[in-house]
């Protein structure tokens, strides 16, 4: 079963930026389910349910986190998936844009009404058609790219917020 997470409270200014719903178990710091998922293996953390060495692209890494979920839909979808690099920048790309689909085709059906999709993707001519479905979904899309990412990196992050089930 998930644990529950208490935030330390440097993270609370990126949570807002995330979502502006919010659980409070002691009024100072939210609290959640937090579900990791890596191709690699990774150690345990003791706030966080970590699925490691599996894929999210594989159906049944996702029937594990819904399993997780326990029926529940999530708040924020985040990824920050990224393929092994090809140096082809065009492959790269394509290659990117294609787990952030994977992704928000995950938020379509697991996302809570209002909820939030985050995903790391690099720039090119696909953003377009993502930012497009992304639109489908969400009353707010915009490209983000943070203050400690290199500004000749082509690295951004898309970001839906106030998720729409089924418009």
């Amino acid at each position: 079963m998930p644990t529950e997470v208490q935030a330390p409270s440097h993270l609370l200014m990126h949570l807002k930026m995330l979502s502006s719903k919010y659980q409070f178990s002691d009024k100072k710091q939210p609290t959640g389910t937090v579900i990791g998922i890596d191709l690699q293996l990774v150690n345990p953390l003791d706030s966080a349910t970590i699925l490691s060495e599996h894929d999210f692209t594989k159906p049944e890494t996702q029937e594990k986190i819904l399993h997780l979920l326990n029926g529940k839909k999530a708040d924020v979808v985040l990824s920050d998936m990224a393929p092994n690099a090809t140096g082809v920048k065009s492959l790269d790309h394509e290659l990117i844009i294609n787990l952030c689909f994977a992704a928000l085709k995950f938020s379509r059906d697991n996302l809570k009404e209002d909820g939030t999709f985050l995903c790391k993707f690099l720039q090119g001519g696909r953003w377009k058609y993502l930012e497009s479905a992304m639109k489908q979904m969400f009353r707010e899309v915009r490209l983000v790219k943070p203050l400690a990412s290199r500004t000749d990196s082509a690295e951004a992050f898309a970001l839906g917020r106030h998720f729409v089930p089924h418009r």
